[in-house]
């Protein structure tokens, strides 16, 4: 019989179901996490790598524009001290080297200065770097030598002084360099110490990372870290400093896209313009290019390998190996990586021991400030903001040639702070606050400016911001605006100085005073404004019309409107400085305005020439009628408010200028010019107290002292085609004849002179007196 064949328990099979329904629930399960979790490591790894190529391939770094002065220019003549000279090249960050080694380099012998300059690109020519010998007498530059050439010099530009940066928001700074610049010793250096393997690793290196772990247990301290070069990019390019497991895992993996995207050498140039080296100030030091100018005041292909290693070390830790605060760890460190570098084969043994017996040679620390001279980098800010966006100019790197006189600038800034100590002594005279603006007289280049005492690095600019009441400054455009009508005014009218009343618009009278109280009858026009009378000065103002002297204003570059009142005409009017100096720049050029300017031209990062600013001159007023008032001003400082410039002045220096003062003595002003500069000096308080100095005892005296220090011109008046000069006796003002009693030569615009004669010796009337014998002593 057969065997009945055996049915498996319904139990049984529920539980075989059961368990293949268990499997089939955990397999699904396991493959949806990783799907899920592949799905999120691909859409990480996809964010991660559109973040690198981003980065990478757009704008890699914002680079801060650097701002310099304008060039010193050596030629036979030139005036300056061996010793200044000296002063110059260390502020250029030259050297001391015997041999001139190197680029900017230098050596003294006596009254000779040998120096090696460096190649440099200005707006307007490459000049490539030159021997020479500059040869000093008691007086200046004797002579210049070519010494690889054996020739005179003519000329020659040191490269300029940088005085600042306009920083993006975030204040790094670099000098950008190509692979093939750089030195093979950096190369070999960073292999050496950092990433031995980097030809060879896919952005990771799982040997470096056992190598590092052994040599820190021999070691019993970190004394060699795993990150490959790859990863120490991603790190100061994309990631914070935060120390976790996390950040750790995201360098690894955007370090291997990276290798994946780009090649070695890409990787290895944008590492040596990126990473972090040292700290100057609020700014980081980024990059190879910035760290050698910054610690040796040297470009870097000019550094011997000794100093190059010395910037390797400052890789694993720029404070602690920082070669000025840390000279014995630095040395130690640089002493490793040079036996690290001939072990590798990259040196010789000789070469290492030779580097290593050498200084650091490390400059003193020179802060490279973004606000040097404060008020001035304001003004080159927002002059560029007339074409440039600030986005612009503030990170795209590009190379800013200013006009400043780094030399005019530094006496301006110390004469400054000598004189209202000074005047500080005086009665009420307390708390005082200056601006000073110098142009060069010919071109209305702004060589020098001072916006507040000290020359503060933040706050407020009085130099282009500080609105006061310009005082007697405005009479010269009063004479003027009278002077363009021959016919009617000449420099030898008599006026009146009486009491005048105007009755104004509201009903009330304006009845202005003389400084010292008095009436002076009927005076020559060129003596009311010699000796700043009040009255005269309204009489004529008012005669030829108040809007005339605004629209003269207005020709001679003041822009804003101002308000058509009488006192319009005794300076009730508030300008700044800078207006101020526009109006006497004016003047100075003889009745052609030139816009003043502080930006000679804008470079880019890549040699282009983005912006010049040439030399724009158009006639603004009447050149005969400028030129009679030029030399009435010249008799203010001769015989009127200004005498006291000829203290420290030779007599034929023709001074051109005029002292400002506001009611109460609140304000003093002194504009004036020489052969070669023109220069504005305001002196007050900022709560606008009285400060009891006129324009003659406050302003003048910080005007007279720089301008000894810095011009060396006299003034040259030179009559234009139109002016006709006449032998004229000033007690009458009829025509007289050379050694005719007390004739004296005047101009006058041709047919408005003269035609009666006078007869010789004939006294001066009394109104005529010196008016600077009424000056408070």
């Amino acid at each position: 019989m057969a065997e009945k064949t055996k049915k498996p328990s319904v139990r049984y099979a529920a539980k075989k179901q059961q368990k293949k329904q268990g499997f089939h629930w955990i397999r699904d399960t396991l493959l949806i996490v990783f799907a899920g979790c592949s799905f999120f490591l691909m859409s990480y790894l996809g964010y991660l790598d559109y973040n690198v190529r981003q980065q990478f391939e757009g704008k890699r770094w914002s680079i801060p524009a650097h701002v310099y002065a304008s060039p010193v220019e050596l030629y036979a003549g030139y005036k300056i001290s061996a010793a200044k000279f000296e002063e110059l090249l260390q502020t250029l960050h030259y050297r001391k080297d015997a041999r001139l080694s190197a680029d900017g380099t230098y050596f003294k012998n006596g009254s000779q200065i040998s120096v090696k300059t460096r190649d440099f690109t200005f707006w307007d020519q490459r000049q490539p770097s030159t021997f020479m010998r500059v040869d000093f007498t008691d007086t200046g530059i004797a002579a210049i030598t070519d010494l690889k050439q054996a020739q005179d010099i003519a000329i020659i530009r040191m490269d300029p002084v940088q005085i600042g940066n306009f920083y993006p928001t975030i204040k790094e700074d670099r000098v950008l360099i190509k692979l093939d610049e750089v030195p093979d010793t950096l190369i070999k250096g960073l292999l050496a110490s950092e990433d031995r393997d980097f030809f060879q690793h896919f952005g990771i290196s799982p040997r470096g990372v056992a190598r590092a772990i052994w040599t820190n247990i021999v070691a019993g301290r970190m004394a060699q870290g795993g990150s490959t070069i790859t990863q120490q990019l991603v790190k100061n390019f994309y990631l914070s400093s935060e120390r976790s497991l996390s950040r750790k895992l995201k360098e690894a993996l955007m370090a291997l896209i990276l290798e994946y995207r780009y090649g070695k050498n890409e990787i290895l140039e944008a590492y040596l313009n990126e990473i972090y080296l040292g700290q100057d100030g609020a700014n980081g030091v980024h990059g190879f290019g910035l760290a050698s100018e910054f610690y040796f005041g040297n470009t870097l292909k000019d550094l011997p390998l000794e100093q190059v290693v010395s910037l390797v070390a400052l890789v694993r830790g720029p404070s602690e190996y920082d070669p000025r605060r840390y000279p014995t760890r630095a040395v130690q460190r640089r002493n490793l990586i040079l036996d690290e570098m001939a072990a590798e084969g990259y040196i010789t043994t000789d070469q290492a021991t030779h580097a290593k017996a050498r200084p650091l040679s490390v400059i003193p620390r020179v802060h490279r400030a973004s606000n040097r001279y404060p008020g001035f980098l304001e003004l080159v800010r927002r002059q560029l903001k007339e074409e440039y966006r600030e986005q612009d100019f503030t990170s795209e790197g590009l190379k800013i040639f200013t006009t400043l006189d780094t030399q005019i600038q530094e006496t301006l800034d110390k004469t400054v702070a000598i004189k209202l100590n000074q005047l500080e002594k005086l009665p009420n005279a307390n708390n005082l606050e200056s601006a000073v603006v110098v142009t060069r007289r010919d071109n209305g280049e702004i060589a020098a400016l001072l916006s507040s005492r000290g020359n503060a690095a933040s706050g407020f600019n009085r130099a282009l911001d500080a609105v006061r009441p310009i005082g007697s400054l405005i009479k010269p455009v009063v004479y003027l605006t009278a002077l363009e009508y021959p016919q009617k005014y000449t420099i030898t009218t008599r006026v009146s100085d009486s009491a005048i009343t105007i009755r104004g618009e509201n009903g009330t009278d304006w009845m202005p005073k003389n400084y010292d109280h008095r009436e002076h009858g009927n005076v020559p026009l060129h003596t009311a404004l010699a000796k700043s009378y009040n009255l005269a000065t309204v009489r004529v103002g008012m005669d030829v019309g108040i809007a005339r002297t605004a629209k003269t204003l207005k020709n001679m570059g003041v822009t804003k409107p101002v308000d058509l009142f009488p006192s319009l005409l005794l300076g009730a009017t508030s300008l700044t400085p800078m207006e101020v100096t526009q109006i006497y720049q004016t003047l100075a050029g003889d009745g052609f305005s030139t816009p003043i300017k502080a930006i000679r031209a804008v470079i880019a990062s890549d040699g282009q020439h983005l912006q010049s600013y040439p030399f724009i001159v158009k006639q603004a007023v009447d050149p005969g009628a400028t030129y009679i008032v030029n030399t009435m001003l010249q008799e203010v400082m001769h015989e009127g408010t200004g005498h006291a410039a000829y203290e420290a002045f030779p007599k034929d220096y023709g001074l051109v200028g005029k002292t400002g003062t506001t009611n109460d003595a609140k304000d003093s002003w002194f504009a004036g010019y020489t052969g070669d500069y023109l220069a504005v000096v305001w002196v007050g308080r900022d709560d606008n107290k009285p400060i009891g100095l006129t324009g003659a005892t406050g302003a003048l005296p910080v005007w007279v002292s720089l301008m000894q220090q810095i011009s060396t011109q006299p003034v040259n008046l030179n009559p234009p085609d139109n002016i006709k000069m006449v032998w004229v006796d000033p007690s009458n003002g009829l025509l007289s004849r050379k050694g005719c009693g007390s004739g004296r030569q005047y101009p006058y615009i041709a047919g408005s002179e003269p035609t009666a004669y006078s007869s010789c010796g004939q006294t001066v009337i009394e109104q005529d007196k010196p008016w600077f014998d009424f000056l408070p002593q």
